[in-house]
């Protein structure tokens, strides 16, 4: 597909190019399947008229015995047929999810923006599923063509009448099932998209299931989802009623046309023009026939719902990254052999060779000018090495700062730069193993609480944060309070903790989070929020404990919690989007009203 943006035939036809191979092994498989089921009924004729008609049972067992060579065939080859052709499609569909999720997880992201998580594992299950089902419905489509062409020629070969029938008619069936599927193509991309949207508001209110619960809003929410739920079985049902409809009046044209057949077969009979052998062949063959010709109504179905799921695959892929491309930057002095992550395919690449980070990284942030979102005009050092408290007076400002500081948006205006070098002239992947912005809700996954401490712990026994010596992660387990999470649970850090850390509560899951933050020691952490769900004491002792961790290497604490500001070198007040004060807590708590307000109120 390119780099380019796909569009839904490019992901199609990307979906067919890469399974060649077996699709074509697939169709010639199925095709001498098909040509077997015609020889059959051309062999009984033949049965009929020189063995069964001469009472020659020596011819009748000869015969008997070729037709029994053709069934082991014809069976053989359906066989390896059709296991080549679910093996396209099941390779496709995996290689469409691999391209989705690549996307999703690009660092410029963007895929996300407009579609709840579930919708996006709708689209990489589901349609990636439809879209690689493509290649067994052209499998069988094209072997349905090969028998219904070499039917039509052998019927030509019993009665030119017959096989101008076949060869006439079968091209306006297949154009009225195309027709007929139309609007089943247009309710499968309806019924898709509510699907998708009933998944993301079910995962979305399970992920958010305790704050419903302490707002006592599960009526509400249950009711959202009921809402949501109705129109999704709505969207199916009329999906549904538009493909049996297609399928049964394509199977009413195939009934009639098998009938034509077989009445202007049995009038050439009735009058002499073919013989009894050839009677039984064209009957037999146009009883055949209807098995291919249902099969392109089966075939037409699935083409339809695969275009409709290839278009939202390719909304997906093509998705406009939230960041954009890399800008040429001066070269930096003292620079580390890095290498570029590997662009995502199907959606815009990084250029190949970004500005690599200094070496070392001293951490020295700068805004200049910074507008994105509520934030109007913010200009912000953050020297290196230092603690760093942002208080806000709008939660917009903190989470406009983040995004921009974890480069998950570009600013409108402005930028931002780390020790000299701009953001953008920075792959974002390389530019967070150097600034690490640990959000308030970063998600924690199903497995033990070593795994979620350190996902590149290789076992339990070594320890929940595998990467560092024993005093090390003492030191930042402790610091966070995570030790205290620890010995709390049945089995330790081989507790599993479920998906989320639905085990944990709230405060538990907060210091799990902090000692994961903690312990990937980056050159720059950026903290929103770290302590919201724990007491004061256990508070206080967390706010010393990161100053101690982070000694020497520049922390940014963004919060109004007065015990993690107390610990900082400085704080900066953001006030209707700009910085209003600046200074050490215990200066502003005494001079600057506005701080007051936000951080003791």
């Amino acid at each position: 597909m390119g780099t380019g943006k796909p569009s839904g035939r490019d992901v199609l036809a990307h979906a067919v190019q890469r399974q060649r191979r077996r699709l074509t092994l697939a169709v010639l498989l199925g095709a001498g399947h098909q040509l077997g089921e015609v020889a059959v009924p051309v062999l009984i004729g033949v049965v009929v008229d020189r063995a069964v008609a001469r009472s020659d049972g020596r011819l009748l067992a000869l015969w008997l015995g070729v037709l029994a060579v053709v069934y082991v065939a014809l069976s053989w080859s359906f066989r390896l047929g059709a296991r080549a052709g679910e093996r396209a499609a099941e390779e496709a569909a995996h290689e469409l999810r691999v391209a989705l999720v690549r996307r999703v997880l690009d660092a410029r992201g963007g895929a996300e923006s407009g579609r709840l998580p579930g919708e996006l594992v709708s689209i990489a299950t589901e349609d990636a599923k439809r879209v690689g089902a493509v290649n067994m419905a052209l499998m069988s489509g094209i072997s349905a063509f090969v028998g219904v062409a070499a039917g039509a020629v052998a019927l030509l070969f019993v009665s030119v009448p017959l096989g101008l029938i076949v060869l006439l008619g079968t091209p306006a069936l297949l154009w009225a099932g195309h027709l007929l599927g139309k609007p089943l193509e247009r309710r499968s991309e309806a019924e898709q998209e509510r699907a998708a949207h009933a998944s993301g508001v079910a995962a979305d209110l399970v992920a958010g299931l305790r704050v419903l619960k302490g707002l006592g809003a599960q009526r509400a929410a249950v009711e959202r989802y009921r809402r949501t739920s109705r129109d999704s079985l709505a969207a199916t049902l009329r999906a549904a009623r538009a493909e049996s409809w297609q399928t049964g009046l394509v199977l009413a044209l195939t009934g009639v046309f098998i009938a034509l057949i077989a009445l202007a077969g049995g009038r050439l009979a009735l009058s002499g023009a073919i013989t009894l052998g050839q009677l039984v062949s064209a009957v037999g063959l146009a009883l055949f026939l209807l098995g291919p010709l249902e099969v392109f109504a089966w075939v037409n179905a699935e083409l339809a719902q695969g275009r409709a799921s290839a278009a939202r695959v390719a909304a997906v892929l093509a998705a406009e990254p939230a960041v954009g491309a890399v800008a040429p930057a001066a070269p930096v002095p003292a620079v580390a052999a890095v290498t570029p992550a590997p662009p995502v395919a199907d959606a815009p690449a990084t250029p190949p060779d970004p500005t690599p980070l200094p070496t070392p990284t001293p951490g020295g942030l700068r805004l200049r000018g910074i507008r994105l979102g509520s934030l109007a005009g913010v200009d912000l050092d953050l020297p290196p090495g230092e603690l760093t408290g942002i208080a806000v007076t709008d939660p917009a400002d903190a989470q406009a700062l983040l995004r921009c500081l974890a480069r998950e948006a570009d600013p409108e205006a402005g930028g931002v730069e780390l020790d000299g070098v701009p953001l953008t002239s920075l792959d974002p992947a390389l530019l967070r193993t150097a600034v690490l912005v640990a959000a308030h809700d970063a998600a924690l996954f199903d497995g033990t609480l070593a795994e979620n401490l350190d996902p590149w712990a290789t076992t339990v026994n070594a320890g929940p944060t595998a990467g560092r010596g024993p005093a090390e992660n003492d030191h930042v387990l402790a610091a966070s309070r995570a030790d205290e999470v620890i010995r709390s649970l049945p089995h330790g850090p081989a507790t599993r903790i479920g998906e989320g850390g639905r085990s944990l509560s709230g405060g538990q899951r907060q210091r799990v989070l902090l000692a994961r933050a903690l312990g990937a020691a980056p050159d720059v952490l950026v903290l929103h929020d770290p302590t919201t769900a724990v007491d004061a004491v256990t508070e206080a002792r967390i706010a010393q404990g990161v100053r101690e961790v982070r000694a020497g290497r520049t922390t940014v604490l963004v919060t109004n919690s007065p015990a993690l500001l107390a610990v900082t070198d400085r704080v900066v007040l953001l006030d209707a989007g700009r910085v209003g004060a600046r200074g050490t807590h215990a200066d502003l708590v005494q001079t600057d009203a506005a701080y007051r307000t936000a951080v003791l109120a």
